[in-house]
């Protein structure tokens, strides 16, 4: 989603204009992408600590590294979103 969709999603949502008065729809982009950023870090953090208990035996080991290879590739494509 880059500054376009925000500011056509701001004015779909009613939003244009009374914060066109207070900071522009510029301003308001600015401030949608900084908590974009914000909550993709934050799901970021969640993922990164997430914890998998695998058990004692060698599947659950399998197991685990499945589920962090497939947790990393989900942070990676978070991570990728933030940079389009």
């Amino acid at each position: 989603m880059d500054r376009e969709d925000i500011i056509k999603l701001a004015r779909e949502a009613g939003f244009a204009d009374g914060v066109a008065e207070i900071v522009g729809l510029e301003g308001f982009a600015r401030f949608a992408e900084l908590v974009a950023a914000h909550e993709r870090k934050a799901c970021i953090d969640i993922i990164e600590t997430y914890r998998i208990s695998v058990g004692n035996s060698r599947s659950g080991e399998l197991a685990c590294e499945w589920t962090y290879r497939a947790l990393h590739e989900i942070r990676d494509d978070i991570r990728a979103r933030g940079e389009q």
